[in-house]
C-alpha cells in the first residue's frame, strides 16, 4: 500500500510530486505553446490518456466505482514516468521545452484533480 512503485496511491502521489518539481524548476508555463512539438510516442500516449480523463470520471460516477478513476490515474502516472524517462524536458530546445513543460503541467493538474476526487492528498513534495 505504501510502495512508490507499481499500482499504488503513493506511486500516483509521487508522480504528482515529480511533476510539481519539474514545474518549479521550469519556472514559467506557457499554455499557448505549440503542442505540435510533442511528436514522440511517449508524449502522444500521455495526451491520449489525458483526453479520456473526463469520460473516466463520468463512467466511475455512473457506476459508483471509484476504482475506475484510480486505475486511470495509475495509467497516466505510468505513461508520464515513461515520457519523463525518455525525454529531456528542461534541457530540450526552446519550443519543445515549452510544449513538454505544458504537458507536465497538464499531467500535474489531472493527477491532483483525480487524487482529490478519491479523497487522497496531492502532495507537492515527497
Amino acid at each position: 500500500m505504501l510502495n512508490f512503485e507499481g499500482e499504488t496511491g503513493p506511486y500516483v502521489q509521487y508522480t504528482h510530486a515529480r511533476a510539481c518539481s519539474i514545474i518549479r524548476k521550469a519556472g514559467d508555463v506557457k499554455p499557448d505553446c505549440d503542442f505540435s512539438y510533442l511528436t514522440d510516442e511517449f508524449s502522444v500516449e500521455v495526451v491520449k490518456l489525458m483526453l479520456v480523463f473526463g469520460d473516466k470520471i463520468k463512467d466511475a460516477a455512473d457506476k459508483y466505482e471509484p476504482y475506475i478513476v484510480a486505475r486511470h490515474l495509475v495509467d497516466i502516472s505510468q505513461a508520464f514516468n515513461k515520457f519523463y524517462n525518455e525525454n529531456a524536458v528542461l534541457t530540450a530546445d526552446e519550443k519543445t521545452r515549452e510544449a513538454r513543460i505544458a504537458l507536465v503541467f497538464c499531467v500535474k493538474t489531472i493527477l491532483k484533480t483525480g487524487l482529490e476526487l478519491l479523497g487522497i492528498e496531492a502532495v507537492e513534495e515527497m
